[in-house]
């Protein structure tokens, strides 16, 4: 059983900063890819930040230059560092990883129960 757990949401001033974590647990063969997803009221869930292996990372344009997305394989740990947000950057952020449970099975996606992330004055 694969569990993903967020933490680090919270109510921020435009401006400001926020960590998110998520820990990977239960049984984990292998892990491709983790990756921050986002969801506002009315839309669709989108793509944050994504990263293969340590070094490969992909970003939405709009959060280039503010947001890094960081990866611990030994912890099974993604970090997502937000800095400069603004209030179109409010929604629920789901972490997200391809993993492989066991050597039998195929990667496939696992996501967290999603984290609050509000920026407003």
């Amino acid at each position: 059983q694969v569990q993903l757990v967020e933490s680090g949401g919270g109510l921020v001033q435009p401006g400001g900063s926020l960590r998110l974590s998520c820990a990977a647990s239960g049984s984990i063969f292998g892990i491709k890819t983790m990756g921050w997803y986002r969801q506002a009221p009315g839309k669709e869930r989108e793509l944050v930040a994504t990263i293969a292996g340590l070094s490969f990372t992909n970003y939405a344009d709009s959060v280039k230059g503010r947001f890094t997305i960081s990866r611990d394989d030994v912890k099974n740990t993604c970090d997502l560092q937000m800095n400069s947000l603004k209030p179109e950057d409010t929604a629920v952020y789901y972490c997200n990883a391809i993993l492989q449970a066991t050597f039998r099975d195929f990667f496939r996606h696992y996501w967290g129960q999603g984290t609050q992330v509000t920026v407003s004055s």
